[in-house]
């Protein structure tokens, strides 16, 4: 299935992503916008895991999502968000309106090319672009390992099926990388709400009943035979989220 296509798996979820994702860290946003600003765009917001971070950090923020799903949870959380179905590709918005556009969870969904025209076409000539990343902790060996069943490669590539233990770079069209972040942190989750988390991972979503039903069962054995895991209800998740800032090029 191409990536496009594992895409579209999202259009028709909401609750489910709203519910079992993880949120981000405060410090993330901190980062990306440090100084209180005029306008920041959260480019695929999904249901505003990010965008929740940024509402106090500016005048205006504005929220531009496919998925009308998605976008009736965020509504639901933040009225105060101007929130907008578009893409990445087709961005609904004025020219130069934003000091900072976010993406986070999103920008390797997106078609490079068009999407940097348009982010850089309703950036201001200073404003800037942030990619940001929740990643498994790649100290952490079970959910390492339960990474790489949702998200297999052929043998060649296994390489890029690890959980990165460096910042990854982008290269994106328009834009040169002037700073990278990576913020550990750890959450608290139920047995149960891991494996539904995995349950709107695109490879989860775009399986039918039986391989989804497998990969569960491979979950479930990671879960079962790790000591950090065997036998608990409530797991410790240590995770890492990465935000990788641009500005345009001239």
């Amino acid at each position: 299935m191409t990536d496009a296509e594992l895409a579209k798996t999202f259009l028709t979820i909401g609750e489910e992503y709203e519910r079992y994702r993880p949120g981000f860290p405060d410090e993330i946003a901190a980062a990306v916008a440090p100084e209180r600003m005029r306008h920041i765009l959260d480019l695929a917001a999904g249901t505003g895991k990010f965008t929740e971070r940024l509402v106090s950090r500016a005048d205006r923020v504005v929220a531009v999502d496919p998925s009308e799903p998605m976008l009736a949870e965020l509504r639901r959380k933040l009225p105060e968000v101007s929130a907008l179905i578009g893409t990445a590709e087709a961005i609904p918005l004025p020219d130069a309106g934003f000091e900072l556009v976010t993406v986070a969870q999103a920008y390797h969904w997106f078609d490079p090319e068009p999407a940097s025209r348009e982010i850089r076409r309703v950036l201001t000539p200073t404003g800037r672009l942030a990619l940001i990343w929740n990643a498994p902790d790649p100290r952490c060996a079970w959910d390492s390992d339960a990474y790489r069943i949702a998200h297999p490669r052929p043998e060649s590539e296994s390489a890029s099926a690890e959980p990165a233990t460096v910042l990854p770079r982008w290269d994106v069209p328009g834009f040169t990388q002037v700073d990278s972040i990576r913020f550990p942190w750890s959450e608290q989750i139920t047995r149960s709400d891991y494996l539904s988390r995995w349950m709107t991972v695109s490879t989860f979503l775009a399986a039918d009943e039986r391989e989804r039903s497998e990969l569960v069962r491979r979950v479930e054995g990671v879960l079962d035979d790790h000591p950090d895991t065997r036998g608990r209800h409530v797991l410790q998740l240590p995770q890492v989220t990465d935000a990788l800032l641009y500005e345009q090029t001239a």
